[in-house]
């Protein structure tokens, strides 16, 4: 189905989706809110009735934590890649149908990314060398975002992720104390006795503990991915519990990306733990947030006045393990913005970039590896589909409370991302963590807050009429209609 399809004046056919969800009215009128206006309107998500979280959107999530190496000739693939290969096209199909509501910037952004890569690697390598790391790239960038673009598309998807999530960081937990107190990865052996997995790093041990790798690639990776849950747990999950009790969740949360040992994940962590706390405190005060950006806003000023280093590289070697760690950061940003400089367009793709010998060739910062590898137009464009999610997300207004709280939550842990990505490399599953995680809060963009408060109403009244309350004689109000 073309775009141009969805402009005719009739009812979409059903079809088998993998959300469940019911095809569009055309004659419920436009939405004018996307990047432009598609004719017809989106998944209505203000529906009362639950469903199940797709099945896809569970196996995926559980499929990040399979480790196994599955090579099919020199293709490598994990679970989660799997799942991605089943859902990619079909996702991608009801995008363009609408049946995931108006085209906005942040899908063109991810598209835009995918076809770039894809265009550098063909320019440096030949179609012959570029295809199979381009379509890779396709499916774990615009694949990965699809599948929660689609099918996360309520409040109620987006709970059920945020429960799914949740669990799988606390199911993890015993076996990271094991791994942190006796130093044998007990999850990675587990693995590995069924089929070659992922090899168990040789972290150093930092206060005698063990940094847990868990069934990641490294130990900051799985601190990456844990940190990933805190905001979501207080404030979806926790949502209309005791405050003690969503503490009491988020809390074991960021311990479990404590046991990272790794500043990056720790620091993630506790900046959401901060800004949930300042959210809480300050909830009656509509200024809150203007509040700490213009704080944020005066420490740079001040330590931009006060030290002799720039305020990132103040901030990663005073926030590190390990001084040596802290230092290689640095040179990886200034070795790594010297190849961007010599490689402005097309960066060194699956080359070596340009670095003196005696530096590894690892590029510990997320943010950099986008200009180094595929030139500085990837780079734009992975922020903008970044900046643009965060950014339209939070403009969205006209939200009740439950769904201000979760667009809060998914806000935070933007943040959380945003600031970790500069002291770390997202890979393999964490990198398709984080583009499934920007794709799961766009559904805040579609949510009609005057229909829901009428679906409400009526669901109140229906409740009320079954009880056998009496229901006073309000008249017919047009207002609400």
């Amino acid at each position: 189905m073309t775009p141009s399809t969805a402009l005719t004046k009739r009812r979409l056919p059903r079809v088998s989706s993998l959300d469940g969800t019911q095809p569009l009215d055309d004659t419920q009128g436009t939405d004018a809110g996307g990047l432009w206006s598609r004719g017809a309107r989106p998944v209505d998500l203000t529906h009362t009735a639950s469903k199940p979280l797709s099945i896809f959107v569970v196996l995926f999530l559980i499929g990040l934590l399979v480790p196994w190496e599955i090579y099919i000739g020199p293709m490598r693939l994990s679970g989660y890649r799997l799942v991605l290969i089943i859902t990619t096209l079909p996702c991608l199909m009801m995008w363009i149908s609408g049946r995931a509501g108006s085209i906005r910037l942040p899908d063109i952004a991810v598209l835009l990314y995918c076809a770039w890569g894809a265009i550098s690697l063909i320019v440096l390598h030949g179609f012959s060398a570029a295809w199979q790391p381009s379509g890779i790239l396709f499916i774990e960038t615009a694949g990965t975002y699809l599948l929660a673009r689609c099918l996360i598309r309520t409040p109620d998807d987006f709970y059920k992720m945020a429960r799914v999530l949740f669990w799988i960081v606390i199911a993890l937990i015993p076996f990271a104390l094991i791994e942190a107190f006796t130093h044998v990865n007990i999850a990675m052996k587990l693995f590995s006795a069924v089929m070659p997995s992922y090899p168990v790093s040789e972290a150093e041990a930092r206060w005698g503990l063990r940094r847990v790798q868990s069934v990641f690639e490294h130990p900051i990776l799985y601190g990456v991915c844990a940190s990933s849950a805190v905001a979501m747990t207080f404030l979806v999950l926790g949502y209309g519990q005791p405050l003690m009790k969503r503490a009491f969740k988020a809390g074991l949360v960021a311990f479990a990306a404590f046991l990272s040992l790794s500043a990056g994940p720790i620091t993630a962590a506790f900046a959401q733990l901060g800004l949930v706390g300042w959210d809480t405190v300050l909830k009656s005060n509509p200024y809150r947030w203007r509040l700490l950006l213009l704080g944020v806003v005066a420490m740079w000023l001040l330590i931009s006045a006060v030290s002799n280093q720039s305020v990132p590289a103040f901030y990663i070697t005073h926030f590190s393990f390990d001084p040596a760690s802290a230092y290689f950061r640095i040179l990886i940003w200034e070795f790594g913005t010297n190849s961007v400089a010599h490689h402005p367009w097309f960066g060194t793709g699956l080359g070596e970039w340009l670095r003196p010998d005696w530096m590894p060739p690892s590029i510990d910062m997320f943010w950099l590896t986008h200009a180094v590898f595929y030139g500085l137009p990837a780079a734009l464009l992975m922020g903008l589909l970044f900046f643009s999610s965060f950014v339209s997300v939070a403009l969205k207004a006209n939200l009740p409370d439950k769904v201000l709280a979760y667009r809060t939550a998914y806000l935070i842990c933007m943040t959380g991302y945003f600031l970790v990505g500069w002291t770390v490399h997202f890979w393999n599953a964490s990198y398709a963590l984080f583009i499934f995680l920007i794709g799961s809060g766009i559904w805040v963009l579609d949510y009609k807050q005057s229909q829901a408060s009428n679906r409400e109403t009526r669901s109140n009244e229906a409740t009320r009429m079954h009880s056998f309350t009496p229901i006073p004689f309000r008249g017919h109000d047009r207002s609400a209609q």
